[in-house]
């Protein structure tokens, strides 16, 4: 009897959480189902990426739901909202006199989590030390509460999600990329709302019907000049904004229907267009300190010089330090510091390969 309370209370789970939440009839949101259903059924960490306000968290609870683990816990965290001092405190807990102020002990969220799956949301917004703390959890899954002597062992499948470039932030040395391959097992890229507009006005009608009664507003439907708004607008913070629009216009809405005078759509698509444009130009430069742009100029450059050079002498580091000029005790340095392994691409094509795929340095 236990048994089939527990099946029944799973399905019930999968039809509220899985992907019934996912609104969208586009074949990107198809697609994006299909790759959620799949993951769902395989126990093992997910790296979600997507733009502000795309519905990772959405996605994580739906992988989570229609998974083994769903009659058990699903913890959100928000990295970014927790500080670097207590981010190990919150993950982990601590035991009483752990610290000064540790009066009770205090079970962290991993344990909360038991069972079950921990969201990590904004997980490019944890700081060094806590990531070392976070990849131990992920190699071995144990972690010890501050404070206490024992290790525990951690039944979790863990989840992340990011808006950011976390290649770039591992280039920059911010993000541990023995961390990103951890998390990393399987990715989930959610779409952002500007590459399905022909979704928009399913869901502008599922938010009009929740804020219509929400508000207590007879308001019944989305007019046509809305609608072509809405198609035509940017959406720079994807379903997230456009939920917000709906809430605003179903407030300010003089009559039974939304219309585009509501939304305010206009001189917002030509502000964030200027936004736009303002922030490609940015993200040439980074507007960082001189000093790094400059080294960092330098290193690509190394690092293209010592590429060609050893595609050129075919791993040969004698012979390409004599043409180099340098001795060859500095060129294996310099190999070293870019990760440029002769012995183990010692042909031209394997150099030439990895200069044609951009990846500007050949790996362990």
């Amino acid at each position: 009897m236990i048994l089939e309370e527990k099946k029944a209370a799973k399905q019930n789970l999968k039809k509220k959480w899985g992907l019934s939440r996912i609104l969208g009839s586009s074949k990107v949101v198809e697609e994006l189902k299909q790759e959620i259903e799949t993951i769902a059924t395989c126990d093992v960490s997910v790296l979600i990426s997507g733009e502000c306000g795309t519905g990772k968290e959405l996605a994580a609870r739906a992988i989570h739901y229609l998974s083994s683990r769903a009659c058990n816990p699903f913890v959100p965290v928000n990295c970014g909202a927790i500080p670097e001092n207590l981010f190990e405190n919150e993950l982990f807990g601590h035991r009483k006199g752990a610290f000064t102020d540790a009066s009770l002990h205090q079970e962290g969220l991993i344990r909360e989590a038991q069972d079950g799956t921990l969201f990590l949301d904004e997980v490019g917004a944890i700081a060094a030390y806590p990531q070392v703390k976070l990849l131990r959890l992920l190699q071995d899954k144990e972690y010890k509460p501050l404070g206490d002597p024992m290790t525990r062992k951690a039944d979790i499948r863990i989840v992340a999600a990011t808006n950011m470039d976390l290649q770039k932030m591992m280039n920059r040395g911010d993000f541990r990329e023995d961390l990103f391959f951890r998390l990393n097992i399987v990715s989930l890229f959610i779409p952002p709302l500007r590459d399905r507009k022909e979704d928009i006005p399913l869901l502008a009608e599922h938010f009009l019907g929740k804020y219509s009664t929400q508000f207590r507003k007879p308001i019944r439907k989305v007019a046509n000049d809305a609608v072509n708004a809405m198609i035509s607008y940017s959406w720079p913070g994807n379903i997230r904004e456009l939920e917000n629009k709906i809430q605003h216009a179903v407030v300010m809405a003089g009559s039974d229907r939304i219309t585009s005078r509501d939304l305010r759509l206009t001189a917002e698509n030509k502000k964030a267009e200027k936004t736009a444009r303002i922030q490609d130009r940015q993200d040439i430069y980074e507007f960082e300190n001189f000093k790094i742009a400059k080294q960092k100029f330098i290193e690509a450059f190394e690092r293209n010089y010592l590429l060609h050079l050893m595609a050129a002498y075919r791993g040969d580091v004698v012979e390409a330090a004599r043409k180099a000029g340098k001795s060859r005790t500095a060129l294996w340095n310099l190999l070293s510091k870019h990760h440029i392994h002769p012995g183990r691409i010692n042909t031209a094509e394997g150099y030439l390969r990895a200069i044609e795929a951009g990846e500007g340095s050949v790996m362990n």
